[in-house]
């Protein structure tokens, strides 16, 4: 009789531990931790040769083709260029002999809104290098919480968008903005670094020195040109995230998080409406008044 108390005890904390084991493996709770989506890229245009490298296999690259993004290194030949769309929605135009590693990017799963296209469908964050080339970029409008930083063998290009040029050479970089914001440092001494405002250039030395002048009316064409086709890209697709089942359930995503599902992006091309065909009446056939 004196051991009653005990076993009520017992038996409660026995029956607490299985209501907790069953909360623990609720499916309700599995579906409410997703792991991000892995980030893709889409080719939107090629002329001449370009390839990707994606640590497995090195491809030629071809137009609608769809790549994971992290982890690629593009290049573009000699008289070749090629337009790409990333998953977040930025566009980015490969002038020739251009090449850029794509160290980072990752993004949250998003729902996707076609009905406001300007705006990244969800955080994202990118790390590139390039080497050489120049890249003509032409980005969403980012939500708050994303970095998207270029960086150079003479600089790093923080952008928050939407329009810029990026040149590199052999002894310097040069970064045009023709809309939007940019924060421009020449090496890691440089803390603070440069913001640029719209229409302008920083020239970024070797040994470190920065220039920042209005971008040159001999330059402004080329320049404009090369992030028109970005645009022209970054319209030509949206992207959908769709729950499938993960088979790495368990590990860490890209933004520490763990789940049971994971949002499957895919490249939805944007088919350009048709338009009704133009009937042309000749004025002879209009009835005239008698």
């Amino acid at each position: 009789m004196k051991t009653f108390p005990c076993q009520r005890l017992c038996l409660g904390g026995t029956v607490s531990a299985l209501i907790l084991a069953f909360l623990a493996a609720s499916p309700l709770q599995a579906q409410s931790r997703k792991k991000n989506p892995t980030s893709k890229v889409y080719v939107a245009e090629v002329s001449g040769t370009a390839q990707i490298d994606t640590g497995e296999t090195i491809d030629d690259l071809t137009r609608r083709s769809v790549y994971n993004a992290q982890g690629t290194v593009i290049e573009t030949k000699e008289d070749s260029t090629n337009a790409m769309v990333w998953s977040n929605g930025t566009g980015i135009y490969f002038a020739p002999d251009t090449r850029l590693e794509v160290k980072r990017f990752v993004q949250e799963p998003f729902i996707p809104n076609r009905n406001d296209m300007e705006v990244e469908p969800s955080i994202s964050r990118t790390e590139t290098f390039m080497p050489r080339g120049a890249v003509g970029l032409c980005t969403s409008k980012l939500v708050a919480g994303s970095t998207m930083t270029y960086n150079t063998p003479h600089a790093s290009v923080r952008l928050k968008g939407r329009k810029a040029v990026i040149e590199v050479a052999n002894d310097e970089t040069i970064v045009s903005l023709l809309e939007g914001d940019i924060t421009v440092r020449a090496g890691e001494r440089d803390r603070g670094g440069q913001i640029l405002e719209q229409g302008q250039q920083a020239i970024i030395k070797r040994d470190g020195t920065i220039t920042i002048r209005p971008i040159p009316d001999t330059q402004m064409k080329s320049l404009d040109d090369m992030v028109a086709m970005a645009c022209m890209a970054r319209k030509s697709v949206y992207f959908d995230a769709k729950d499938q089942e993960d088979p790495t359930d368990g590990d860490v995503t890209a933004f520490g998080d763990t789940g049971d599902t994971v949002d499957n992006i895919e490249v939805i091309e944007v088919i350009p409406p048709k338009l009704p065909p133009v009937i042309t009446v000749s004025a002879a056939a209009i009835p005239q008044p008698e």
